[in-house]
């Protein structure tokens, strides 16, 4: 059976990890995270690339997305 975002968000918070040393600033999780929970920010990983940051992680409804289209896989969605 079809189970929609809102329902799988109502089963329970998502916890959204990113691993700065993967990450390389691409932005494509903040382009493409259709509830926009991603937003650049100043701070810089030990490559020189700029990460994302979470602006609210209650906004996720694990949708998984930018998980899916991290060309380096830096980014990993859990349930808390």
């Amino acid at each position: 059976m079809y189970t929609s975002l809102l329902e799988r968000h109502r089963r329970g918070r998502k916890l959204i990890e990113i691993t700065e040393n993967l990450c390389k600033g691409c932005e494509i999780c903040i382009e493409f995270c259709p509830l926009k929970v991603f937003e650049k920010s100043d701070k810089l990983n030990r490559k020189g690339y700029y990460l994302p940051v979470v602006t609210d992680e209650d906004l996720c409804v694990g949708c998984r997305l930018c998980e899916l289209l991290c060309p380096e896989f830096a980014i990993i969605i859990t349930n808390e």
